[in-house]
């Protein structure tokens, strides 16, 4: 694992502390990974969004199909 350190000013340091205390982090290093991983999934849903945004309709999305989705029972697929 890669090593990186970070300077912040105390303002940044002291909410960055307060945090780690509220949210239970072992530390502010395990504070700061949750962030990063956080960005990496939103990341991710851009690029699928993007994705999906330049793919051909397929299938209909209606109201019943997303309804199936938000209770998990989808029975086809598009």
């Amino acid at each position: 694992m890669g090593t990186m350190n970070i300077s912040l000013p105390d303002s940044l340091n002291a909410f960055v502390e307060e945090q780690v205390e509220k949210r239970g982090h072992g530390s502010s290093s395990d504070y700061v990974l949750e962030l990063i991983r956080k960005e990496q999934d939103a990341e991710r849903v851009r690029v699928l969004v993007t994705k999906g945004t330049t793919s051909p309709a397929v299938g209909l999305m209606n109201k019943e199909w997303i309804d199936s989705l938000r209770t998990g029972t989808t029975s086809r697929v598009l």
